[in-house]
C-alpha cells in the first residue's frame, strides 16, 4: 500500500513522467490512491503525493463522481478567479488563501485508458488545479508572494515519516 509523501521529499519538487502504459499495476496505484485520500480526508491526490513520479491525480469532491486524471493537461481557464484557502496533505497544517481561476476545461486518461474531457468549476476546478500543479512539481505555497511563502516554510514541520 502507497503512503503519503511529505514535503521536502524531492518527488514533491520536479515534474512528474508521462504515465507510459495504462496497465494493472497503473489501475491498481489509483484505487491505492483513493484509499489513501479517503484516510487522509482530502479531495484530491497527485501520484507525487505518494512517492511516485507519474502524471495522474485522484480527486473526491463531495457530491461527485470520484475520477482519476491520467496524463491531464488543462485546455482552458476561465478568466474569472476565486480566493480560498487551500492546504495540502503533503504539507500538512500549513494553510493560505490563494487566487485561482474559477473554471477549467481538462483533458485526461481515465484507467481504462480512454481520453475525455471534462469542463469543472467551483471546488472541483480548484482541487484539479492544485494536483496538476503537483504533477509539474509546484506546491500551494509557490504561488504565493515570496515573504508569504517564507513565512509559513519556516513554521513548517515535516511529520516523523518522511522519506528522504
Amino acid at each position: 500500500m502507497v503512503e503519503l509523501t511529505y514535503y521536502p521529499d524531492d518527488v514533491l519538487l520536479h515534474k512528474a513522467a508521462p504515465v507510459e502504459q495504462i496497465n494493472a499495476e497503473v489501475r491498481d496505484l489509483v484505487n491505492e490512491m483513493f484509499v489513501v485520500l479517503r484516510e487522509a480526508q482530502g479531495l484530491g491526490l497527485a501520484a507525487p503525493q505518494v512517492g511516485r513520479s507519474l502524471r495522474l491525480f485522484v480527486v473526491s469532491v463531495p457530491a461527485e463522481e470520484p475520477r482519476a486524471f491520467i496524463n491531464p493537461e488543462i485546455l482552458e481557464t476561465s478568466v474569472e478567479e476565486v480566493l480560498l484557502e487551500e492546504g495540502c496533505l503533503s504539507i500538512p497544517g500549513m494553510y493560505a488563501n490563494l487566487q485561482r481561476p474559477a473554471a477549467v476545461r481538462v483533458q485526461a486518461y481515465n484507467t481504462a485508458g480512454k481520453p475525455f474531457t471534462l469542463g469543472a468549476e467551483g471546488m472541483v476546478a480548484r482541487v484539479i488545479q492544485h494536483e496538476l500543479d503537483h504533477l509539474n512539481g509546484v506546491l500551494f505555497w509557490d504561488h504565493l508572494p515570496e515573504r508569504r511563502r517564507e513565512r509559513l516554510q519556516k513554521k513548517y514541520r515535516a511529520p516523523q515519516s518522511v522519506r528522504s
